[in-house]
């Protein structure tokens, strides 16, 4: 497995093609903004961490301009964009598999719609990376990949190997729905009150904040439950008592993106949780609010 497209040339998508190229794979980075590619051709990528900083050459182009076949898609885009980011790269479909390490729900949907299901893979990442220029980011701290298969006949290892060999921890996770759930339901929570509250993490570390956070956690185990998916509880409060505890100056990434006058994740997160709560036939009041007061902001 040694030629890969990442799709979507942020932070997280730089991060993972700087690793993998260090490991001797074949990486492009597809984007749609011209200007980004022809700086990322020109300069390479910079990655400060904690081994030191380099520059790191890797292709950059459209979706348009690759040729099959590759062995692996991987989809960094934000979430409302997986699907035009899927479709954009429907010609390298055959003989490739498809990952998805994004935020949210659907994501694997998405790809499932253009990859064979049998090849598509989805799973969560809390490696941390910051885009620090066009063509620079950092990655200070470790972190960790969990990986399965969106249906059963799925084959994660390989690429869970592939991953590891190049730095970025991985492991196969057969329950890794279980996986994405709560980080959703982590993410529903920190991420929506932080965008309403314009607040850093810690800025949400009183009791207000942590009711929120607790009623919006609930709601996301409820829904999860109602679809045949146990989360953990008590692994959800931890982590998100450690967020509000450690990462007090961390501004939220969908405050990032509405201060930025960006569109949000919210209908991948909150959004998508209201909307399978409903089909359970349940209400999820506290994340409903929450999404519309995003959505209201946006609208702005």
């Amino acid at each position: 497995m040694r030629d890969i497209v990442v799709v979507g040339a942020g932070a997280m998508g730089c991060l993972f093609a700087v690793r993998l190229a260090e490991a001797g794979a074949r990486v492009t980075l597809v984007d749609v903004d011209e200007d980004r590619l022809a700086a990322l051709r020109r300069d390479g990528v910079t990655l400060a961490d904690d081994r030191g900083e380099r520059m790191v050459r890797v292709h950059a182009a459209t979706a348009a301009q690759i040729a099959p076949p590759v062995d692996l898609v991987l989809l960094f885009t934000k979430a409302m964009h997986s699907k035009a980011a899927a479709a954009s790269v429907s010609h390298l479909a055959m003989g490739a598999q498809a990952l998805t390490l994004q935020n949210g729900i659907g994501n694997a949907e998405a790809l499932a719609d253009i990859f064979p299901p049998d090849r598509v893979l989805m799973g969560v990442t809390d490696f941390p990376a910051d885009l620090e220029g066009p063509t620079r980011i950092a990655s200070h701290g470790t972190g960790h990949v969990r990986i399965g298969g969106f249906t059963a006949a799925a084959e994660p290892g390989p690429v869970a190997a592939l991953f590891s060999s190049a730095g970025l921890a991985a492991e196969v996770d057969p329950d890794v729905r279980v996986a994405i759930w709560e980080k959703v339901a982590f993410n529903a929570a920190l991420n929506a009150i932080a965008a309403v509250t314009g607040r850093t993490v810690g800025g949400m570390d009183a009791p207000p904040g942590r009711r929120l956070a607790a009623a919006v956690a609930g709601e996301v185990v409820a829904t999860a439950a109602a679809h045949g998916i146990a989360l953990d509880r008590a692994g959800i409060d931890r982590r998100i008592d450690h967020a509000l505890t450690h990462h007090r100056g961390h501004k939220a990434s969908m405050l990032q993106d509405l201060l930025a006058g960006r569109a949000t994740e919210i209908e991948a997160i909150n959004g998508a949780v209201v909307r399978a709560a409903g089909a359970a036939g349940i209400t999820v009041p506290v994340t409903e609010t929450l999404a519309d007061l995003v959505r209201l902001m946006e609208h702005d």
